[in-house]
């Protein structure tokens, strides 16, 4: 499976720079999105150094900002033509109530997380329809269910997988697939951003049985890829859960989240 030209989102730390260095073996030009240009660099240059035919085009870009994300596209929309990858990767998360969550992280997270997907799609769709190619949106086990203290995050990424499977839907006569994958939690950057200042987030048990590997979640998010798959849940574990999650009556669901203990020892809003 190769392709004349990958991007990814997301890709100046955790599951994006993974993705980056399985990807790049893939493609003669990747091209690398994320809101810090030294490591998209630094990145960049690991990548070529390993791959001597990559070109890797650094991207600086805060996808919260509705500007930044049209100057993207329109970056994005003059690449050179030919078979494409789009992996929508970038996520942000934040632990605590919602009713204690502050402003800007909540269009933050409903930017990165659902319009960012939706607006790039968009805009690369009648190219891949065209010249071929696949859609990748990075969701989570966490789409399957509610979840109290994560209640934007699960809304936003179970937005992710319910258009991930209409779009998939919709082109099944074309040459383009799209597939979610649907990691549970990962040890990755993206649990430590997700805090709030002074905020210290116990686990659950229950919660760390469900961790798996960021090279586990890519190296079977290739997998699937290669299969046709519209979902990937990259462990046996979490596929479980999945199935599980979505078996469940909704009734029964809330009778176990309002029974939740409280998890969260602070609940203060992120300073601007």
């Amino acid at each position: 499976m190769e392709y004349d030209l990958i991007i990814i989102t997301g890709a100046s730390s955790g599951l994006g720079r993974k993705f980056a260095r399985v990807f790049a073996g893939r493609t003669g030009m990747l091209v690398i999105t994320g809101r810090r240009l030294d490591r998209l660099r630094d990145l960049a240059e690991e990548l070529t150094v390993a791959h001597k035919n990559l070109t890797v085009l650094c991207e600086p870009c805060d996808l919260a900002d509705s500007d930044a994300r049209d100057r993207l596209i329109c970056k994005l929309q003059g690449m050179p033509h030919g078979r494409m990858l789009l992996m929508n990767n970038a996520g942000l998360g934040d632990y605590g109530e919602y009713v204690s969550a502050q402003k800007e992280r909540v269009r933050s997270m409903v930017q990165v997380n659902v319009a960012a997907v939706a607006e790039l799609t968009h805009a690369l769709l009648p190219r891949l329809v065209e010249q071929g190619g696949d859609v990748v949106n990075v969701a989570s086990l966490a789409a399957d269910t509610p979840l109290p203290d994560f209640a934007l995050y699960a809304a936003t990424k179970a937005f992710v997988t319910s258009f991930s499977e209409g779009l998939r839907a919709e082109l099944r006569q074309s040459h383009v697939r799209v597939m979610a994958v649907c990691p549970g939690p990962v040890h990755t950057e993206f649990g430590e951003v997700a805090l709030r200042k002074g905020q210290a987030r116990k686990e659950a048990p229950l919660r760390r049985c469900f961790y798996t590997e960021a090279e586990t979640v890519v190296r079977e998010a290739l997998r699937a890829l290669e299969k046709g798959r519209a979902r990937c849940y990259p462990s046996a574990k979490v596929w479980l859960a999945g199935c599980v999650l979505r078996a469940l009556p909704l009734w029964f669901l809330r009778l176990v989240l309002n029974r939740r203990p409280r998890r969260m020892a602070s609940s203060q809003p992120l300073e601007s």
